[in-house]
């Protein structure tokens, strides 16, 4: 693909204090028009080149397990593509993971594009730092919508406030998240929510400890998301407390040792 020019996203936009406060509290919230139509249309035609260019799920949907159903999951992708690189390192969304984070800098962790394919079967109910060894519960993800989506087609789904239990139990995204922290989200009698909609170029946040899942997609079009986690300037990497841990060591924080500073090449500090 030839490189095109993309529009500049190192321009700040500052989460306002209520929305600090919403992310605060129940662990999540919305901002809108993180990205216009313009640069939103822009970004999208390189990230799907990338994604569908570097996906390997190759299996039919009756193939594959609960994980593999639930969507497409292409990472890194601004290691192997320079215009995607633009987008994720874009010092907009980093400045705002900071402001609701409440912390000075931030570095990357990863991106994914997460794509559910129409018909894709629903993401269980997890937390997403169980795959992340790091001393801080001050990590966020920003996910954001290539396209306009509605809540048929997989809508991101919290029990806010949750993020207040920390770490639940070693289980990945699996059925058995599924049961074991719905039972848990009914027990805590935590409010579950999400939006009805979502314009392309709005971005959720959601913290690495709070509970969500998203229903399956029940539209005939594929629900194009990508995201990208932050975590605070300073945190160091922990003793792994489980394989995928350990993967994440070895692959996203540079094979760094444990107690030593989340700094590696692939962690780039972005504010």
């Amino acid at each position: 693909m030839l490189e095109t020019k993309l529009p500049d996203l190192d321009h700040f936009i500052s989460a306002g204090q209520s929305q600090a406060d919403d992310y605060r509290k129940n662990g999540h919230t919305l901002i809108k028009s993180v990205l216009t139509r313009e640069e939103i249309a822009a970004y999208r035609e390189v990230i799907n080149e990338a994604a569908y260019h570097f996906n390997t799920e190759k299996r039919k949907m009756a193939e594959r397990d609960t994980y593999g159903k639930a969507f497409l999951q292409i990472m890194n992708l601004w290691e192997v593509d320079e215009q995607v690189r633009k987008f994720t390192l874009a010092k907009r969304f980093a400045k705002i993971a900071a402001d609701l984070m409440g912390v000075p800098n931030v570095r990357l962790y990863h991106d994914q594009a997460l794509y559910k394919e129409p018909g894709g079967g629903f993401t269980p109910w997890h937390q997403d730092q169980y795959y992340w060894p790091l001393n801080t519960n001050n990590t966020i993800t920003m996910w954001m919508p290539l396209i306009d989506i509605t809540e048929e087609m997989g809508m991101l789904t919290f029990a806010s406030t949750s993020q207040e239990l920390g770490f639940v139990g070693n289980m990945a995204i699996s059925d058995e998240s599924e049961s074991v922290i719905e039972k848990i989200i009914k027990e805590k009698q935590y409010p579950v929510s999400r939006v009805k909609s979502m314009q392309a170029g709005d971005a959720s946040w959601h913290s690495g400890w709070v509970l969500h899942s998203a229903p399956g997609n029940l539209s005939t079009s594929t629900r194009e998301i990508m995201t990208i986690i932050y975590f605070a300037d300073g945190a160091l990497i922990t003793e792994p407390a489980n394989e995928h841990q350990e993967q994440d060591r070895q692959r996203w924080l540079g094979n760094g040792l444990p107690g030593t500073p989340a700094a590696s090449v692939f962690n780039p500090l972005l504010l």
